[in-house]
């Protein structure tokens, strides 16, 4: 099978074709494979030309970057490592990127990025980033370039989750150092510093303290690489909290490679719980170090050794370095002068007298910063990551811009009705966003904030809601300019326990315009919130909806050092809600604590329709059929749990029973844990799901899954929308995509490998800039004579043709 495509301004004549020109080559063409894998109906070879389309061109801004380097011998040439959009390379020190790891990584998320000294074609990355927000991805591993970044291979240590930091020998790049935090979701003896002595083909774990608590961060002694220091770090994240600390944790400095080490204490916290450090040895005199500290009792604060780490004192106490100590705590020196240290949190800061005071270090590019590379020969030409993306400086004072990576993370993915229709989408560390589908087009925010979800009134896309921190919603109407807050209730998600909230709004609480009536607005904390007059008053529809386990709505953090309540760990709350869209009234709702619950008198009562044996978990997609009232798809995570598992189920019976369509055996990995599932609203049984590591597909209802990834990069698809004959996309690193036209997929059906030669009906093309329908055909066997399409009119006149020639076998 191969599309026939060519962008063309040929109009036809009763039915307007653009587009259907060009012979393709037909060298991409595959006879059917003779044995199809493992829970496969449907040769993939039948869809294969089928392409998703990126948003960049009309909106490339950068998401959370962690991990950045550069080439000390090419001051044009930097990588970044996204923690959801894989690693990217720039030649010309900031201007444009190139993604480097599609195709290659199993894994969008990126914790470590490290180029050899001594060659700098090697490369080393660590996946998973070990700055653990509530959203965070899990690693699968390290990965190795020897050639630039032009390919990859895995090189082991898959069990390690987020990887820190990675050191290479500046003279052995054979050498090579991992600080491995590990799992954060549950203890794993996986935690620790491991070596490699062959270039990735074998590793030791060479320091283990215990199964909670792994390495953060790991410097080098240039001069002598056998010196290091590692920070050593007790964390675990779970819904309703991340705990930082315990009196195991702290600094340890090895003097034979990795072989032995030595906490280091003289002058550091004693007797009280140790959090996040972040440690660097100074290039210029490596018996200067500096490290920062999350400490109990208010031991905390800035670092300084002048004998190698044997001997500390602590040096500035500010809060602007400690603050949100578990998600930040970034010590980089200076590797010429070593009084210069910066120090990255919020904003950024330097030091230039050693570390007893801190100014800003003239980083403006976006706040939220993680990682800093300096070259060693110029401390001028620099890379610093941040939650905006990569910035690149030259001379140490300019910037390169950020608005030039696709990298953003998208919470949910909404629509409006306009021709051509915009998408929308909160993104995280930044703002909401309105992209038009097809460009030339404006690109603008719709108020809310970074988390929030978005409805768009289908009367008006000018008036839109979009959700801030949970409770705080914006109503804003473009065309009179005036934005409103029409918030529930006037109370605050962070700084307070969920226990003592009138109202639990999540982080990303739902908001959700009805089907039936765009007057009638709901949101949710732990009950239904409904408006029918814009937001100015709104009336509680449902009893609470969740466990309600008190045990935890506690504070965030309150078991480790740092406390920390932002609305992301507030639990117990309903985290998705869908009115159907064939049955009024009907309003389904799934909590983040695993209930499901379902109204069919439009509020009045609810019945728990729970699956049973269903685990707790975030239930965070419902699909409901536009054919059948009592048919619904929805699909839980429970990776913050320590399980990995994709969890969907299915109820034909308005939830009475539910099948479970996703275990981990039937084509979706037992660790690709879902996010997302679409049933397609034309063809019931066609089923979508978006998960940690990519997208899927079912034609027979769920019965068996297979791969749908295309060219679609592996990266967390965190949602999905079929509209209009479209597949739209959100991602969680890789900001948009759309495929266009999903006509071939409703044409085939299971066993569908053995489909005899055949012209599939197009979908239908529409008169604009860029959108043609395209034809696709499937020939069983590779052709010996050139294929030929012909297009009629009305009345059987040819009035298009288009030829395509057969490949050449070599």
């Amino acid at each position: 099978m191969k599309a026939l495509t060519r962008r063309s301004s040929w109009v036809g004549l009763a039915l307007l074709l653009v587009g259907v020109a060009a012979a393709p080559n037909l060298g991409a063409w595959r006879a059917a494979p003779q044995a199809l894998p493992a829970n496969t109906l449907v040769n993939p070879a039948l869809y294969e030309a089928l392409e998703f389309r990126g948003l960049e061109d009309v909106f490339s801004r950068g998401g959370r970057v962690t991990a950045v380097a550069g080439v000390t011998s090419n001051e044009q040439r930097y990588y970044m490592g996204s923690t959801g959009g894989g690693v990217w390379r720039t030649d010309d020190a900031g201007g444009s990127w190139t993604n480097v790891s599609d195709g290659f990584f199993e894994a969008g998320s990126i914790g470590a990025v490290a180029v050899a000294e001594s060659d700098p074609n090697i490369i080393y990355v660590g996946t998973g980033s070990a700055c653990p927000r509530g959203n965070v991805s899990p690693g699968i591993g390290v990965y190795k370039s020897t050639d630039a970044g032009e390919t990859w291979t895995h090189v082991g240590l898959r069990d390690v989750g987020q990887v820190g930091k990675i050191r290479i020998d500046p003279t052995n790049p054979d050498v090579a150092y991992v600080a491995a935090l590990g799992n954060l979701f549950g203890p794993n003896r996986e935690r620790g510093v491991y070596r490699t002595k062959d270039g990735g083909k074998t590793w030791e774990l060479v320091h283990f303290i215990s199964d909670r608590t792994g390495a953060v961060d790991i410097t080098m002694d240039p001069k002598n690489p056998k010196v290091l220091i590692a920070a050593m770090w007790t964390v675990i994240r779970q819904p309703w909290t991340i705990e930082s600390g315990s009196t195991e944790g702290g600094l340890f400095r090895s003097t034979d490679g990795g072989d032995t080490w030595q906490k280091l204490t003289q002058g550091l916290p004693s007797r009280v719980m140790v959090g996040k450090i972040g440690v660097s040895i100074s290039p210029a005199d490596p018996t200067r170090v500096y490290a920062q500290v999350e400490a109990a009792d208010d031991q905390g604060g800035f670092f300084r050794s002048d004998d190698g780490g044997t001997t500390w004192t602590r040096t500035f106490t500010g809060r602007n370095l400690q603050q949100r100590a578990w998600y930040y705590t970034h010590v980089i020196a200076d590797p010429i002068d070593k009084d210069t240290v910066y120090g990255l949190n919020v904003q950024a800061f330097k030091s230039t007298d050693g570390g007893n005071t801190f100014g800003s270090a003239g980083i403006q590019s976006h706040s939220d910063n993680h990682d800093l590379w300096i070259n060693p020969k110029n401390n001028r030409a620099m890379i610093e990551g941040n939650d905006g993306g990569a910035t690149v400086s030259v001379n140490g004072a300019g910037w390169s811009s950020e608005d030039n990576q696709p990298t953003a993370e998208i919470y949910r993915v909404t629509v409006d009705t306009r021709w051509p229709y915009w998408v929308y989408g909160a993104q995280q560390d930044n703002s909401t966003v309105a992209v038009p589908s097809r460009g030339p087009g404006e690109t603008y925010g719709v108020g809310g904030g970074e988390s929030g979800w978005i409805a768009v009134d289908p009367r008006d896309p000018g008036i839109t809601y979009a959700g801030n921190y949970g409770g705080s919603i914006s109503r804003i109407d473009r065309n009179t300019g005036i934005s409103d807050n029409v918030r529930v209730y006037a109370d605050s998600q962070t700084g307070q326990r969920a226990a003592d909230m009138k109202y639990r709004f999540q982080w990303n609480a739902p908001i959700m315009i009805s089907p039936h009536n765009p007057d009638v607005v709901y949101t949710t904390s732990q009950v239904v919130h409904r408006t029918t007059n814009g937001g100015l008053d709104w009336q509680v529809i449902s009893p609470d909806l969740t466990r309600n386990d008190k045990t935890r709505q506690q504070y965030s953090g309150g078991e480790g050092i740092t406390r920390d309540n932002t609305g992301v760990e507030v639990y117990s709350t309903i985290f998705v809600l869908e009115e159907s869209p064939i049955a009024p009234g009907n309003l389904w709702a799934g909590s983040d604590d695993g209930l499901m619950h379902l109204s069919r008198d439009n509020g009045r009562t609810w019945t728990n329709i729970t699956p049973a044996g269903a685990p707790e978990g975030v239930i965070n997609s419902i699909s409901l059929s536009e054919q059948d009232p009592a048919r619904a798809t929805i699909a839980m995570y429970r990776y913050r749990q320590n399980d990995r598992t994709p969890y969907i189920w299915q109820t034909t019976d308005y939830g009475r029973t539910w099948k479970r369509l996703a275990d981990g055996t039937n084509g979706i990995p037992n660790w690709h844990f879902t996010r997302v599932v679409r049933e397609d609203p034309v063809k019931p049984g066609l089923l979508y799901a978006g998960t940690e590591f990519g997208l899927y597909i079912s034609f027979d209802d769920g019965g068996h899954w297979q791969p749908f990834q295309l060219n679609l990069p592996v990266t967390p698809v965190t949602d999905l929308k079929i509209y209009r004959g479209d597949l739209i996309v959100s991602t969680q690193g890789r900001s948009f995509w759309i495929l266009d036209d999903l006509s071939l997929l409703r044409a085939l059906s299971p066993m569908a490998a053995q489909q005899p030669a055949t012209l599939f009906k197009p979908g239908d093309g529409y008169r604009a800039t860029g959108n043609a329908p395209t034809f696709y055909y499937w020939l069983p066997q590779a052709p010996t004579a050139p294929v030929t399409v012909e297009v009629a009119d009305a009345n059987g006149t040819v009035v298009y043709t288009t030829t395509a020639e057969p490949a050449r076998r070599s």
